[in-house]
């Protein structure tokens, strides 16, 4: 047996810490993630809600649909990847020509 005394509590309390750091930055994100849906939901009930009165309002609704397609493509579609980058394209160089 051994008289030096073990500071369990030193580790316990770092790891405690740790876990508490964990936990706080965890509700964060699923709170930010809540909150980016919901401003998500709003924003298309907007977008549904009144036909687009010109091409550039039509434009923006594409390019936002576009978007959400493009996020859940895989990283080896690049063919799809592509033809989304060349729309955004078109969509920059129509806008200019007009």
């Amino acid at each position: 047996m051994n008289d030096i005394p073990i500071e369990l509590d030193k580790h316990r309390g770092m790891a405690a810490q740790k876990a508490t750091d964990i936990r706080r930055a965890l509700a964060e994100v699923e709170t930010n993630a809540r909150d980016l849906r919901d401003r998500q939901a709003l924003l298309e009930e907007q977008l549904l809600s009144l036909p687009a009165a010109s091409w550039p309002e039509a434009a923006a609704k594409a390019r936002y649909v576009l978007n959400l397609y493009a996020a859940e493509l895989s990283p080896d579609d690049t063919r799809h990847r592509d033809l989304v980058a060349a729309i955004f394209e078109d969509f920059v160089r129509l806008a200019d020509e007009g």
